[in-house]
């Protein structure tokens, strides 16, 4: 979405060639349970739809718009779907499309946004249309210097995130200190400086009459707000809503998706509280929780019959969520298997990272053998950090593979000259069936009928033989659909970044695989301070995000599961980690890895008791203290400010955030216990042999109110 923002129509997309004639009408409700019919068919009007991770959400919602449709409720062009990722909203257009709904509108928020901003600009703003930022780390290295903060790529990337986070969350510069210290945000600097870098980063580029993607849906739900002759045209526009992974929406969404409504209730929502994963980013579930208290007549239907995955991965999915604690009602869903029986999940534990990793890349040639396609593995990690020894070891193994967040399939230069090449042909390509003409053009960029033995040749070629792929789908759904039909589409899934799939195994974090799903799935590196992640430690609700996402990798799997774990980073160090918290009561008790280890925080092992009246500690953050809640603190002030300028010091010495050398719970436990020796200091939950030997002298310096150094 980069580029002038420039006026055009309100939600018309601009066609290639002739339109082809109406794709083939399928029974609507053939082939849907009892619930999902009942979703797809609940009256207009409020419908929230609890959707569990398998259970055909996307299926049913496109399935909803079109019996709307069909059953003259809404004209197809009155329609406005929403989701979150492009790629969800290119598969929902795909799906519409092969219902015989393309007049349907399936977009992401921004997208939606855009478009509407661009309609209605002259109108609200009336000069030139302001352009869009494509990357605010520049503006933001502006801000910092101005404002006197770190410059550091690593700085500049977290100062980024607060003012995504904030301008999500409709929270302001003057308002930003008070909402972080209330929330007790891991800022990369002091909440004032970072107001100070969000209030200059507002003023340099509003003098430059720049918008950035928050922007989009700010100035948008400011003329639905603040003029009402744009948001009677626009309500007269659209008239049913449908929201995908409701679960996910911030506050901002959610004020842009009411300036849509006005006073009107025809709305479906789809979600599963289970999958909230993106609070770092201002995302809440309350919506989705609360929708029955906004709309008491709303239909509820609830779909928990899990289609994706085998029963034994299902069994394994329930076990992890079911674990989790404070679960609301509405995220309640226990899955049911449909599938027949699997294999069951395999777990296995490493001395260390490399090891592990090759295990993995053995596992993978050993399923590419059995037959499974390699774009139908993934290997899910916590962090993007984690990517690189897999990488290494599957371009060892000679197995490709792709990383998800890497080089843009659409940017990609053969694909650039293919559709090129395309676009020539389109003119002239005489009548015919698509797919021999597609191959036919192709031959001339590189395409050939056998593939080259390997390396850089065959990603080309396996990209090549993607698009052939993709117009095979196209002339499966759309009859008579011709070269210049063929161009539009891809020229659509690039403006929206929705690319094909391209064989090759997936590597990504957990975060990115998020709507996707894979035969086989490696879940590695679950390790406790990895997932969960080490900042998250202290803090339940942190940790309680952590197990969703842990329960999101599992869900992506259909039939194969792997997980592991290595006890070391590098080949011959100190076997110091521990397998993540999650995984216990996963391990079946025959497994040697099941025993619990020493040390761990109660729910995994031995209960923790408090060191003033010796009763059970359940929370995290009273675990690491190493106290009850309600026990009074004997919290040094001053040695926990000490111990604050000493890890600023030393994260910016490590071009890290702060939380990488300590938490604030750890730093809170240290101020409240007082060790003086490494033994008192290991003995503080989040303080092992790594962090002992990296920092134990300083802190213990630190705590003696001398020199660290």
């Amino acid at each position: 979405m980069g580029g002038r923002v420039s006026v055009g129509p309100l939600c018309e997309d601009a066609a290639v060639g002739s339109a082809p004639s109406a794709p083939r009408q399928p029974d609507l409700l053939d082939g849907l349970d009892p619930e999902q019919r009942a979703a797809a068919t609940a009256p207009r009007g409020p419908v929230c739809v609890l959707a569990g991770a398998g259970t055909g959400k996307t299926r049913t919602i496109t399935h909803r718009i079109a019996y709307l449709v069909r059953s003259g409720h809404v004209a197809a062009n009155q329609v406005l779907a929403v989701t979150f990722t492009a790629r969800a909203a290119g598969e929902m257009r795909t799906r519409l499309r092969a219902l015989g709904v393309p007049g349907a509108q399936a977009r992401t928020f921004h997208a939606a946004a855009l478009r509407q901003l661009r309609y209605f600009w002259p109108r609200v703003v009336g000069d030139r249309q302001w352009d869009l930022v494509e990357g605010k780390l520049r503006l933001v290295g502006q801000a910092a210097h101005r404002a006197g903060a770190g410059t550091e790529p690593e700085v500049l990337r977290d100062l980024a995130g607060e003012i995504e986070w904030a301008k999500a969350s409709l929270v302001g510069p003057d308002d930003y200190p008070a909402v972080a210290a209330r929330l007790r945000r891991d800022t990369p600097e002091s909440p004032e400086r970072v107001a100070e870098v969000y209030r200059t980063y507002e003023k340099i580029k509003n003098d430059a009459r720049l918008l950035d993607f928050d922007d989009l849906l700010l100035h948008t739900t400011a003329a639905l707000e603040e003029h009402g002759a744009v948001a009677t045209e626009f309500r007269d526009r659209y008239r049913c809503f449908v929201v995908d992974e409701y679960q996910d929406v911030t506050p901002l969404q959610h004020r842009l998706l009411d300036a849509w409504l006005g006073d009107r209730d025809d709305l479906t929502v789809v979600g599963d509280a289970n999958q909230t994963i993106y609070s770092f980013g201002g995302a809440s579930p309350r919506p989705l929780l609360e929708f029955t208290r906004r709309f008491p007549e709303a239909v509820v239907v609830r779909l928990e019959r899990d289609y994706r995955s085998t029963p034994q991965v299902v069994e394994l999915a329930n076990k992890v969520i079911g674990a989790a604690r404070g679960r609301p009602a509405g995220s309640r869903l226990r899955l049911v298997g449909q599938r027949p029986d699997g294999a069951p999940p395999r777990f296995a534990e490493y001395d260390d990272e490399s090891t592990e990793a090759a295990a993995v890349a053995r596992r993978v040639r050993e399923l590419l053998d059995a037959g499974v396609s390699a774009s139908e593995i993934a290997v899910l990690f916590r962090v993007n950090a984690q990517s690189e020894v897999y990488e290494q070891a599957l371009t060892e193994a000679d197995i490709p593979y792709l990383v998800r967040g890497g080089e843009r399939f659409f940017d990609r230069r053969e694909v650039r000259q293919a559709m090129a090449a395309l676009r020539s042909a389109a003119a002239d390509a005489p009548a015919g069936p698509l797919v021999p003409q597609v191959r036919r053009v192709l031959a001339g960029v590189g395409l050939t009928d056998q593939p080259p033995a390997g390396g850089a040749a065959r990603e080309r070629w396996d990209a090549l033989l993607a698009l052939v792929e993709l117009a095979e789908e196209l002339a499966g759904t759309v009859d008579g659909a011709t070269v210049g039909h063929f161009v539009g589409e891809l020229e659509q899934r690039a403006a929206a970044q929705h690319p094909p799939t391209v064989e090759g195994v997936t590597l990504a974090s957990l975060h990115a695989a998020k709507g996707l799903e894979w035969e086989a799935v490696f879940l590695v590196g679950l390790a406790d301070g990895t997932l969960p992640i080490q900042h998250a430690d202290g803090d339940d609700v942190a940790v309680e995000e952590e197990r969703r996402l842990f329960y999101v990798g599992v869900t992506r799997a259909r039939e194969h599961l792997w997980l592991s774990w290595a006890l070391a980073r590098g080949s011959g160090g100190r076997r110091t980690r521990r397998r993540s918290r999650f995984l216990y009561g996963l391990v079946p008790e025959d497994h040697p890895a099941a025993r619990v280890p020493r040390g761990l925080p109660k729910a995994t092992g031995t209960k923790a008791r408090c060191r003033a009246c010796n009763g059970p500690l359940m929370a995290t953050l009273e675990i690491k203290l190493g106290r009850c809640a309600s026990c009074p603190s004997n919290l040094d002030e001053d040695l926990l400010e000490r111990l604050r300028a000493w890890r600023v010091e030393r994260a910016r010495e490590l071009r890290v955030p702060a939380y990488v050398v300590f938490t604030d719970a750890t730093l809170m436990a240290i101020a409240e216990q007082r060790p003086t020796d490494d033994r008192a200091l290991v003995s503080i939950s989040g303080i092992g042999a790594t962090k002992l030997e990296r920092f134990g002298a300083e802190v213990l310096a630190v705590v003696r109110g001398t020199e660290p150094r």
